[in-house]
């Protein structure tokens, strides 16, 4: 029974209440970007951007943690790469985000959507590795692109990529 516990709750290289105040850190981080994107009715809202947030970075986590199991230290075969999850992340997000852009009737609709799916992923991976300052600064840099850029483009009257007469607006 003893290394059934030993094997369900392994030594970490990373503290467990570190490992999940990244992930929560993730969750939280995810769904601001999350938010805006529910807030304007877009198909990959909230849910979405913290799933994508929270598996980046748990397989940051699990990247480090790979690096330091006891299996792979001494063997000279083994070579574990952690920039390879990030090349993985980034791939696998960004074929979710490719899903999320259509071209319909002359106009190119979900990009703005797809690139904070992609976005999420990499703060995700930042606080994964323990980049917090990073995590929290993008974050606040997607919102700020988001909410004040979209209410910018509202008031010039451009509307996904189609400017719209200011005269139409009023």
């Amino acid at each position: 029974m003893d290394l059934i516990i030993a094997d369900m709750i392994p030594a970490s290289r990373i503290h467990y209440p570190v490992i999940f105040a990244r992930l929560l850190g993730a969750v939280v981080f995810g769904g601001l970007i999350g938010f805006e994107r529910e807030a304007r009715d877009r198909p990959a809202g909230f849910r979405t951007h913290i799933l994508i947030s929270l598996a980046a970075a748990l397989f940051a986590i699990i990247s480090i943690e790979a690096v330091h199991m006891p299996g792979f230290v001494d063997v000279q075969q083994v070579r574990i790469d952690p920039l390879r999850v990030i090349e993985a992340v980034t791939a696998g997000v960004a074929f979710l985000a490719a899903g999320m852009i259509v071209f319909a009737r002359g106009r190119i609709h979900g990009l703005t959507t797809g690139a904070g799916m992609w976005l999420s992923g990499a703060i995700g991976l930042a606080m994964g590795f323990g980049y917090w300052p990073v995590a929290f600064f993008t974050t606040l840099a997607a919102i700020c692109v988001l909410f004040a850029f979209g209410k910018l483009e509202q008031w010039l009257g451009y509307n996904s990529g189609q400017r719209v007469d200011r005269d139409e607006r009023r």
